[in-house]
């Protein structure tokens, strides 16, 4: 099996921020074109899910990605997975959160021949795409959409050699380390 598609979650509210993790310049670039280049340099189709406030600015700077609205936002990550679920079809796909943008194409690849829900591991610890199996989807589906992932799927793991798979951009102070590192993403 072949995973084909990928969605970009960038419909956070970016508190700790203090502006949009979706539209953090990096390597001349947003972190939304950031990730989803990644994702389409991997043969992926991709669907970014964000609020209402951001969708016209992201459609913007991505013609040719599907960008949709999580009309409910602030219900929780899961729901705004599963608005894109909802976009894409029960199918096999990597969700991919905007603000971890540490990984490596070969790693998207790796992910998308697995045949199960799995995660990335660097140093033993997760990270960041997760592949969703077909039943996941139904799971996920059938979840309240603040309930976190963890408690929705199991997913097996998957070493990889992305030193920078860890990123998560939330602060400030995370953009800089991101400014940093940006060189090897």
């Amino acid at each position: 099996m072949r995973i084909n598609e990928g969605i970009v979650l960038a419909a956070g509210a970016s508190k700790r921020l203090g502006s949009p993790k979706a539209l953090v310049e990096v390597k001349g670039q947003t972190l939304v074109e950031l990730v989803c280049s990644k994702l389409q340099n991997a043969g992926l189709s991709v669907t970014v899910v964000t609020r209402s406030s951001l969708k016209q600015k992201i459609q913007k700077l991505l013609p040719n990605v599907s960008v949709i609205v999580n009309p409910n936002p602030d219900l929780g990550r899961t729901g705004t997975i599963q608005s894109g679920i909802e976009s894409i079809g029960i199918k096999p796909h990597l969700i991919v959160p905007v603000d971890r943008p540490g990984f490596s194409i070969d790693t998207v690849n790796k992910l998308c021949e697995c045949n199960d829900t799995t995660i990335p591991t660097f140093n033993e610890k997760g990270g960041h795409p997760i592949a969703i199996t077909f039943q996941d989807c139904e799971n996920i589906l059938r979840a309240e959409p603040d309930t976190p992932l963890r408690e929705i799927i199991s997913p097996d793991r998957l070493t990889v050699e992305d030193p920078h798979l860890h990123l998560n951009i939330d602060t400030k102070e995370d953009v800089n380390e991101l400014v940093k590192v940006a060189k090897h993403l």
